[in-house]
């Protein structure tokens, strides 16, 4: 082994101290450089048995991340692009709901401030909102005003 080319593990390392990594993304990225089959299988491995790789705290870490900015079904889809397990994603996810509507009016306000003077504003904001993964009625609440009217997904 060089010094000019990491290991598979080093490069796992590296990649796991920027930020929180997936199993399957550790993978997916590290894949090109394995030379022997299985290698990479046994680095990834070893790291997980020593606690580098952990799914609940990558789960963690985006939500950290994006639960301010995102909806829940954007926060979703980037747990499931992952390749997280789906009951440790939908038990994260359970938690997110309660706050939806807080965290849209929080992003609206912070990108408009207003209410829309007509249909156009109002369709361009909604569009922003969905955008961000928000639900549908959450935006409707959100744009049209409607702060104090709970609904179902509340």
């Amino acid at each position: 082994m060089s010094f000019a080319q990491p290991s598979l593990k080093g490069r796992a390392l590296r990649l796991l101290s920027a930020r929180e990594h997936s199993r399957a993304e550790l993978e997916r990225k590290l894949k090109r450089f394995e030379e022997t089959p299985g290698t990479l299988a046994q680095a990834l491995d070893e790291l997980q048995a020593k606690g580098f790789i952990s799914e609940q705290r990558v789960i963690e870490s985006v939500l950290h991340r994006r639960a301010a900015k995102l909806g829940t079904a954007r926060i979703q889809q980037e747990l499931q692009g992952k390749g997280l397990d789906p009951e440790a994603v939908s038990a994260a996810l359970a938690g997110l709901q309660t706050s939806e509507h807080e965290r849209a009016l929080a992003v609206w306000r912070k990108k408009f401030g207003t209410p829309p003077l007509d249909a156009q504003a109002a369709a361009r904001q909604m569009r922003f909102l969905a955008a961000r993964g928000f639900g549908a009625e959450t935006i409707r609440r959100v744009v049209s005003g409607r702060d104090d009217v709970p609904f179902a997904g509340d």
